[in-house]
């Protein structure tokens, strides 16, 4: 389908939610989240399973928050963050079996290579020269 002048803002805002998502700790962040019940956990429990230092986490979170993947809501001294839907665990498990899919077929590749006859078996005299 061909881009149009209505169109064009869904695209950009489609690559705006993925920019977002485009770091392993953001990816970490939402898979603990997700792992949870409530889809939710707190800034100490989210430190814990990122190894992230806390300014870098909150950036992370921050990001999160602007491309509304995640809200958050403070009860005392601590905050607890909460995927906006239920559809972003959706979308990583989407994302596990298409990476799950296409690692197993890039095994596959690498089996058959690892059958392929040496460098050096195919090579003139053998030695590399």
């Amino acid at each position: 389908m061909p881009t149009t002048a209505s169109t064009a803002p869904l695209y950009a805002i489609k690559a705006d939610l993925f920019r977002s998502l485009a770091h392993p700790t953001r990816i970490q962040v939402l898979e603990t989240l997700s792992a949870d019940a409530d889809h939710a956990a707190s800034v100490t429990r989210l430190l814990a399973a990122t190894g992230a230092e806390a300014s870098a986490l909150s950036q992370h979170l921050a990001v999160l928050k602007r491309a509304g993947v995640v809200t958050s809501e403070r009860t005392g001294n601590a905050v607890v963050y909460r995927l906006s839907r239920p559809l972003v665990a959706e979308l990583l498990v989407v994302a596990r079996a298409f990476l799950r899919e296409t690692l197993r077929a890039s095994g596959a590749q690498l089996a058959a290579a690892d059958e392929l006859p040496a460098l050096s078996e195919v090579r003139p005299g053998g030695d590399g020269s």
